[in-house]
């Protein structure tokens, strides 16, 4: 993993049901919950911000979460989790939590690519 030091997994582990609840629920439209702003908080550790974008495919970041101590979180507690490990083979999920801890998970599936009619 990127660090030893994982303040938000225990917060992220408590949400597990929820959002992988959120993310098979997103194959039919995006999904939004709010979270508690206290509860993140309240794990002490002084952030410049909690929102973050993570785009994740096949237990893996695709885009640069290195300056948010609270996805890289998120993403170590999904690829604990056999079912979040398989719906991220199947498509690429962008999970995201605002400003006002809104937390919203998004499925792309990957392009197929189709043959090109002549």
């Amino acid at each position: 993993m990127y660090s030893e030091f994982s303040p938000y997994t225990s917060l992220w582990n408590k949400y597990r049901p929820v959002i992988l609840k959120l993310m098979v629920d997103a194959g039919n439209d995006p999904q939004h919950y709010k979270l508690f702003a206290h509860e993140f908080k309240a794990v002490g550790i002084r952030e410049k911000t909690y929102s973050f974008v993570l785009e994740a495919s096949q237990g893996k970041a695709l885009n640069n979460i290195k300056g948010s101590t609270v996805a890289r979180d998120l993403l170590q507690v999904l690829q604990q989790s056999q079912k979040a490990s398989e719906l991220m083979r199947e498509a690429v999920y962008e999970l995201s939590m605002d400003k006002h801890f809104g937390f919203h998970v998004t499925k792309r599936v990957p392009a197929v690519a189709e043959p090109v009619a002549e």
